[in-house]
């Protein structure tokens, strides 16, 4: 205890936590907690307290804690070498036979991977490379992005603008010019309930013709989205959305980033969002499930159609100037290397399949009779719960009350399951490893029924 009262004192006199209120953590408000260890879908903390994950720590540890594979590969990468650089056509055994798995399991039209370390720098670089290709290309006002109100891209500058999320841009003076926003496709949260689910995305693909007809298509370079919206509320699209919006991109010539940190490598129970919904983008961002966040790696990868337009540049100008001191750093690679092998091998994608079913079958039967349940969704291992103030009205309660952090933190004392609650919404979610078993998926829905029913009953 005298350890852990010292590591408390030390963790608020000088460890800067992210997304973390600083004043209510400085002030004692916040409890702090030091992770110790995990198996599986467990985490343990520095007082023995054991504690289910249904979220896979921010949805990145997809084949679970403690898996001695990674753990091991990594220790004997960094033996054998701990760093060297990528620049100038160096690379190592690892970081070149991770490009290759990536793209053995990539759509069929992408082509490079370049390595970087977070899904906020893999996006930082998809904007430059957009950039870069459309100046090769003598179309130097064509730069500006489009992104969605609720999307997440990182927390950068160019990211953070990228992220629709208030929370992001709140006296960060963000967004930045070169972004604009449209519509988010969340069915749920629709102006008018009278409309259908086919109405709704041909509001969404008006909107998005309106702006890029505002803005000047010889002004728009890209499009950015997640196959599913992540942390703006975990949510599917509508049937169609994206058959339609990608109709509207290539009309345009817009290029499309598809923002797959959280989607790809079995996720949505397919070895990526953009095939399970029939995209075809020019970029993808990855991150999280490369190495199941035992090492930090990030990746974008880059279409056939972008790499020959980069490699002309090349011709024209030297050297691209872009690139990171911990580009494909070994270690990490030599991590996504084992994981990857650990997602074949454990069958983690057909389990995601069969498991986020499970699940999402499993969420709706125990929950939707509970008033205060407005909408349970997901894909794949991939869920939220939604709640309101009133179902038939569709009535949300005043975000004073707190009520999706109220219920997150019933989870955890109740049940010891480990649930997040989202921003800008009272929406709870889940997204547990891939490894998930029937009997766990059992006991998140018993907890969420429990957790979810002892706060419906002090407000209903």
């Amino acid at each position: 205890m005298l350890r852990n009262d010292q590591l408390a004192e030390w963790d608020r006199d000088n460890f800067f936590h992210p997304s973390t209120h600083l004043a209510q953590f400085a002030r004692g408000d916040i409890q702090n907690r030091v992770i110790t260890g995990g198996k599986g879908l467990y985490i343990k903390d520095s007082n023995g307290n054991e504690t289910l994950d249904a979220f896979a720590g921010l949805y990145c540890v997809n084949i679970g804690y403690g898996r001695d594979e990674v753990a091991d590969a990594i220790a004997a990468q960094a033996k054998e070498l701990a760093y060297y650089h990528s620049y100038v056509g160096h690379g190592t055994e690892a970081s070149i036979t991770l490009a290759k798995m990536i793209i053995d399991r990539a759509p069929a039209n992408m082509s490079k991977v370049y390595f970087g370390l977070s899904g906020s720098d893999a996006n930082e670089t998809n904007i430059k490379l957009v950039w870069y290709y459309n100046n090769v290309l003598d179309r130097p006002k064509k730069k500006k992005i489009i992104s969605r109100w609720r999307g997440y891209h990182g927390s950068g500058l160019m990211t953070g603008s990228l992220t629709g999320l208030e929370l992001f841009h709140n006296k960060f003076d963000l967004p930045l010019s070169q972004v604009v926003h449209t519509d988010a496709p969340y069915y749920f949260r629709r102006e008018n309930l009278d409309q259908s689910e086919a109405q709704f995305v041909q509001q969404c693909v008006d909107s998005l013709e309106e702006l890029i007809a505002r803005e000047g298509a010889d002004t728009i370079a890209a499009f950015i989205g997640e196959p599913v919206l992540g942390t703006g509320g975990i949510v599917p699209p509508p049937e169609g959305y994206w058959t339609a919006i990608q109709t509207v991109l290539k009309k345009y010539d817009i290029l499309l980033i598809a923002d797959e940190v959280v989607t790809g490598f079995g996720r949505l129970g397919s070895m990526f969002g953009s095939e399970h919904y029939g995209l075809e983008p020019d970029i993808i961002t990855i991150a999280k499930g490369l190495t199941s966040a035992y090492a930090p790696l990030s990746g974008s990868i880059v279409s056939d159609r972008v790499w020959k337009v980069l490699e002309e540049g090349t011709d024209k100008l030297g050297p691209i100037g872009h690139g990171w001191t911990y580009s494909a750093h070994p270690i990490g690679a030599a991590a996504g290397v084992a994981n990857l092998k650990l997602i074949d091998e454990m069958g983690l994608v057909s389990n995601a399949k069969e498991m986020g079913a499970y699940f999402n079958e499993g969420l709706k039967n125990a929950l939707s009779d509970i008033s205060i349940v407005g909408d349970i969704r997901g894909e794949g291992i991939l869920s939220a719960v939604e709640f309101v103030k009133d179902r038939d009205t569709r009535t949300f309660f005043d975000p004073s009350e707190k009520i999706g952090p109220q219920i997150s933190a019933a989870l955890l004392e109740r049940s010891k399951v480990i649930a997040r609650a989202m921003p800008q919404g009272d929406i709870l979610g889940f997204a547990p490893p891939l490894c998930m078993t029937r009997e766990e998926a059992d006991i998140i829905i018993e907890a969420a029924r429990d957790g979810i029913a002892s706060i419906a009953a002090k407000v209903s």
